[in-house]
């Protein structure tokens, strides 16, 4: 059963004060519940999202999230909020600069995964939750959990890792920066216009793609049955998950969150990353994807080595980073079975 939740929002007058020295005068996030906060307000689960998803973890995590699923609202009151900078709701490069009266677009501040953190607490104080009791995320959404257990230790009482890391690649920016290079190349992209850079976001959603999967994930689905020597099925899927995102995503919002991602370090200004996780106090599990090239999960391994009592769980998939997703009953198994007797209802 699919449950419809309004879309929410909380405006921010006081400023938020971001990591680059620049500064949000005013702010505004987009955010969605699901089910009912018990008196103890003790049974919140909530759920931080990827790279380009939005505030409805119902529609893009089926079978992890939804009636009847380990994350239940008829159990748990779950809310997922729209990322700072992203495309869904929350302020983001298309809004009304307050000090010139016009769309931010290119001069829209450099964010950091912390300063996305900084706002979901803010939310989360104004909303009176006092606690967490389960912060779930996967890969950018695992990199702001990570993060926010980090900064709010005596707040979030059980934390899941999916397919994240706790300090983003060389690889990983890398790959972003490939992306941002893609949208560049596009002649649009120095245009002030609301689909500025369209073309080059195509290009781009292209180049994540071939991280997100695996070559075996490729010759498992796009293999080819007829000879034809252009019309190849790979090339078909390219450009489908490129048109398909330029339709409902825009180009600054992606530029704004890979910059946030491979901003990612939470050893910064802490005494380095070893030092940060061993402040967690949150009940974790960390689980790693045995075929994910993006955030392998070696790093996953390391955030469980280096949090205290943190326990470590690999799911195997031959579809990549892609899995936490794609295989959806063995990553609710593994959260039913690390939470059981943990996950207030």
């Amino acid at each position: 059963m699919k449950l419809n939740s309004e879309l929410k929002y909380c405006v921010f007058d006081k400023p938020l004060e971001l990591e680059s020295g620049a500064q949000l005068s005013r702010f505004h996030l987009a955010y969605q519940t699901f089910g009912t906060l018990n008196e103890t307000k003790s049974n919140v689960v909530w759920v931080l999202h990827a790279l380009t998803a939005n505030s409805d973890p119902i529609d893009w995590w089926p079978g992890v999230v939804g009636t009847d699923q380990v994350i239940n609202p008829e159990e748990h009151f779950i809310i997922c909020a729209n990322a700072l900078g992203s495309h869904y709701g929350s302020s983001n490069a298309l809004d009304i600069d307050q000090e010139t009266g016009e769309k931010y677009y290119h001069d829209f501040p450099l964010i950091t995964n912390r300063d996305i953190v900084d706002a979901f607490i803010r939310l989360r104080i104004e909303l009176g939750l006092p606690k967490i009791n389960l912060l779930i995320g996967a890969s950018l959404g695992g990199q702001h959990a990570l993060e926010w257990a980090i900064k709010e230790p005596d707040t979030i009482e059980n934390l899941i890792l999916i397919a994240t890391n706790a300090k983003h690649s060389p690889y990983g920016i890398a790959f972003n920066e490939s992306q941002r290079l893609a949208i560049q190349a596009d002649q649009t992209w120095i245009e002030r216009k609301d689909d500025a850079g369209k073309q080059g976001l195509l290009a781009a959603r292209s180049i994540a793609l071939l991280s997100y999967r695996t070559a075996t994930g490729y010759d498992l689905t796009q293999q080819d049955t007829s000879e034809d020597l252009e019309n190849y099925r790979a090339t078909s899927y390219q450009k489908y998950q490129g048109e398909k995102l330029i339709k409902r995503f825009n180009t600054f919002s992606y530029w704004s969150l890979s910059k946030a991602m491979d901003s990612h370090n939470v050893g910064r200004g802490r005494g380095g990353v070893e030092q940060a996780l061993a402040s967690i106090t949150a009940r974790t599990t960390v689980i790693g994807i045995d075929s994910d090239v993006l955030f392998p999960a070696s790093e996953q391994k390391y955030i469980a080595k280096n949090i205290p009592n943190a326990i470590y769980k690999e799911l195997s998939s031959q579809l990549g980073h892609d899995g936490f997703l794609t295989e959806s009953k063995s990553v609710s198994n593994i959260i039913s079975n690390a939470l059981a007797p943990n996950l207030v209802v």
